[in-house]
């Protein structure tokens, strides 16, 4: 990632921070929306995975500019999300809900150049959790 990118996607998670509890919500009802089977994956109090999720999110977004720090983390995300039974083409559909989230989110700020800076550093982190399988 280019550290303007890198900037921008930290930037704007500033904004997303503060709603976290709506932004997860938000993502996990476009994600059944999209893939009504992956609801399947899920066991447990949703409130409760939605603050996960804000929670790695928030890790891997302060580490984007030094992702050697962060990488080690992911990749063990990525093993444990396959214990859970995800399967790697289930991620497009991942960074699809997360992307339309981030779109109601953010509103006016979501311009293409955060849309960009999201989309790749969505690519490295499913991409580092991908090939940690």
């Amino acid at each position: 990632m280019k550290v303007d990118q890198i900037r921008l996607v930290q930037k704007t998670f500033e904004k997303v921070r503060p709603v976290s509890q709506v932004t997860a919500e938000l993502f996990y009802n476009r994600l059944f929306e999209l893939a009504p089977s992956l609801k399947l994956l899920f066991k447990g109090d949703m409130k409760t995975q939605g603050r996960m999720l804000m929670q790695m999110l928030d890790y891997a977004v302060s580490g984007l500019n030094k992702p050697d720090s962060i990488m080690p983390v992911i990749q063990d995300l990525g093993r444990r999300h396959v214990r859970y039974g995800v399967k790697e083409e289930y991620y497009e559909t991942v960074g699809e809900a997360l992307l339309w989230t981030l779109e109601q989110s953010l509103g006016k700020d979501y311009t293409p150049d955060v849309r960009d800076a999201w989309a790749e550093a969505y690519k490295l982190l499913s991409d580092t959790m991908k090939s940690a399988h």
